[in-house]
């Protein structure tokens, strides 16, 4: 299994990431509130919530909201609020796989902003199960590569339990893939040898990638950009592959 596709859209996504920011904001705080709802507020007996809680001030969100975001989601300020993980499975242009994890608190919403966002940019919604087969469920680390190299990275996880480590293809990063169960353990063992880590996520990971040209890259961008506008969509997961050549065509449009 070779990684996934998030790193050939960095570029993309990073041209409309400022409109975006208080948007990427509240579904950061909403995973926090999740997680500390299922596993209490203390971050060193949670996991999930340690995770979460690193992911969102690697990404600038304000410490005051993470820790109004704890207390919420521990129910000890009363407001707290119930979400619940749905999937939806969908193709994109010219068949590429989509799976759409939203995390809310109105199902019909949701199931209404994903059918909208797909029926107007080229996709479909698809049956349950006809998309979900060609995917598995992984853990993934996320690496910043400056300050220190692949064998670091190796040497650190390979007796934790991780499968593979990969280079992203803008060379920024590298792609710590596990078991989702040994996640947390790999995770531990990158900060017990000193290694920082941007994310570490349970992930849907192609089992098979399609490789597609620059005009369906840039309707399939289009498409994921409009689900992920939705408040409710946390996560969009794609088969789809792009050839150095085709990254580079996309590039020049920026």
């Amino acid at each position: 299994m070779a990684g996934h596709s998030k790193w050939a859209t960095t570029k993309h996504k990073k041209a409309i990431l400022d409109s975006r920011r208080a948007k990427a904001f509240a579904k950061y705080i909403k995973v926090i509130e999740v997680a500390a709802r299922i596993g209490g507020p203390d971050l060193a007996g949670n996991p999930a919530l340690a995770d979460a809680v690193h992911k969102a001030k690697k990404n600038s969100v304000p410490g005051d909201n993470i820790d109004r975001a704890i207390k919420r989601g521990a129910g000890l300020t009363g407001d707290a609020v119930e979400y619940t993980t749905i999937m939806y499975e969908g193709y994109g242009p010219n068949g590429v796989a989509l799976m759409i994890e939203c995390l809310t608190d109105n199902k019909n919403r949701a199931a209404a902003e994903v059918r909208t966002a797909l029926s107007r940019n080229g996709g479909t919604l698809a049956d349950p199960g006809s998309v979900a087969y060609n995917f598995a469920r992984k853990g993934v680390i996320t690496v910043p590569a400056e300050g220190t190299t692949e064998d670091d990275v190796l040497m650190a996880v390979l007796d934790a339990g991780a499968d593979e480590v990969n280079a992203t293809p803008n060379g920024e990063a590298f792609e710590v893939i596990t078991e989702a169960s040994d996640l947390v353990a790999v995770r531990t063992a990158l900060v017990d040898a000193g290694i920082d880590y941007e994310a570490a996520d349970a992930e849907f990971v192609p089992n098979l990638k399609v490789e597609i040209d620059a005009d369906t890259a840039r309707k399939v961008f289009n498409l994921i950009d409009a689900l992920e506008d939705s408040d409710d969509v946390q996560n969009v997961f794609s088969n789809f592959d792009l050839t150095p050549e085709v990254q580079a065509e996309l590039e020049s449009d920026e």
